[in-house]
């Protein structure tokens, strides 16, 4: 009777472990599949290269537009789209090669209306019709169209003819000395976008990756070796269970040596120097996260995403149109806020924080961790000055030109004598 009984009660452990097994079995199947319906879902919904691919090369075919990456992506295939990278559906971004360069291929898509995408300070529908400047447009009045847009982006600036002129030398794709209908049709497109402007702007500087070329409104730059600025890309899953203390500390983990992090500090303090007054005009930057930055094997900082780095004066023309019933309502991006102005439900046009305020909060704890002792405190308290500042601030600029030169300075010193220099 004791045997039976020891048999049945084995029996039933036996069934409910099976049943366990099975449940178990049946839910990490359920889960498998769940993640990658998502994944597919997402990557069909955001990696639309061969889409973007074919409308730009069946415009080339047909003489609407041209440019010097055209023949490499439409006839030799020489130009080739590799890792999806794209993070929204109409901002195309691909890893990818032509020829023997390495590059990173961004190409513009309609915005699909089932997406939230936000308001953009860059006109998508005007620059994927391909349909200005118009068939009989002459070469003087096609400057002055340029002339007129970029003065509208960047405010009045005494050297606009000289910005005018970099254009030109860019658009003109076959260095012949003109600029053809089609490759004014894709010069005027790519205009509309901050990034392709930014990389105008700076192309004698080291911070933004060299522009390798162009069709349409599809461009080529250059590679940058080290993406994102610091910490470790992980799953979107395993993201999910992390703490944040514990991200915090993975990151800092994978971080280069502090003399590579103080260079890299330099080179964001430098860009900021760049854009902040730079030759043709201020611009904002307005998403200062660490994904949007990356550096060389020599630690140079570079930028990958410039598409929040906005001209001033265009976000000003944006801001003051803009509705508002408080302050949040009058956000661009992650970082760029002004106030709102209840009297009359506009938002005023001038950021609460300047660029290097945004920077400054970015860098802190990155530059903080691993600082020589000598220099911590005085290196926190320079940071912490920084956060501080205020954009309408009546000695601002004072303020900003005196912390910047004192950040550099500080870390310049302390690493000027090492190889990371």
């Amino acid at each position: 009777m004791f045997t039976l009984a020891l048999s049945v009660c084995a029996q039933a452990r036996f069934s409910y472990l099976h049943m366990k097994y099975l449940f178990f079995s049946w839910l990490a199947v359920f889960v498998g599949s769940w993640v990658v319906y998502v994944e597919y879902s997402s990557y069909t919904e955001l990696c639309r290269g061969h889409e973007c691919k074919n409308s730009i090369c069946d415009k080339f075919q047909k003489g609407v537009i041209d440019g010097s990456a055209c023949n490499s992506l439409c006839e030799k295939d020489t130009l080739y789209l590799g890792k999806c990278l794209s993070a929204k559906p109409s901002n195309q971004v691909y890893s990818g090669s032509w020829g023997d360069m390495e590059g990173i291929i961004k190409c513009q898509m309609e915005e699909d209306p089932h997406y939230d995408l936000g308001i953009e300070l860059e006109p998508r529908k005007e620059s994927a019709s391909f349909n200005r400047p118009t068939k009989g447009t002459s070469m003087e009045k096609f400057k002055e169209m340029v002339f007129s847009h970029l003065k509208a982006k960047v405010g009045d600036q005494a050297n606009l003819a000289d910005l005018v002129t970099l254009v030109f030398g860019v658009a003109d794709s076959n260095k012949d000395g003109q600029i053809s209908l089609s490759e004014a049709h894709s010069a005027w497109a790519l205009l509309q976008l901050n990034e392709f402007l930014l990389s105008i702007v700076l192309q004698d500087r080291e911070h933004t990756p060299r522009l390798l070329g162009f069709c349409g409104d599809l461009y080529v730059m250059e590679k940058v070796p080290y993406v994102p600025l610091y910490g470790v890309s992980l799953p979107w899953m395993v993201e999910l269970w992390i703490p944040a203390s514990l991200r915090r500390s993975i990151d800092q983990w994978a971080a280069p040596s502090w003399p590579r992090k103080a260079k890299i500090g330099i080179g964001l303090f430098e860009l900021v120097e760049d854009v902040f007054h730079g030759t043709f005009g201020s611009f904002l930057m307005c998403d200062i996260s660490a994904a949007g930055f990356g550096y060389t094997e020599r630690h140079d900082i570079k930028v990958v995403d410039a598409r929040r780095i906005v001209p001033e004066a265009a976000f000003q023309e944006v801001m003051r149109e803009r509705r508002c019933e408080e302050d949040s309502d009058c956000m661009y991006g992650r970082d760029c806020l002004t106030s709102c102005d209840l009297t009359k439900h506009r938002c005023t046009t001038e950021v609460t924080q300047p660029n290097l305020a945004k920077v400054c909060s970015t860098l802190k704890d990155y530059l903080l961790y691993g600082a020589p002792s000598e220099i911590k405190d005085e290196l926190e308290k320079q940071l912490y000055a920084c956060i501080a500042l205020k954009g309408a601030s009546e000695q601002m600029e004072m303020e900003h030109s005196l912390i910047l030169n004192n950040l550099k300075t500080l870390l310049w010193k302390k690493i000027s004598h090492t190889k990371d220099s």
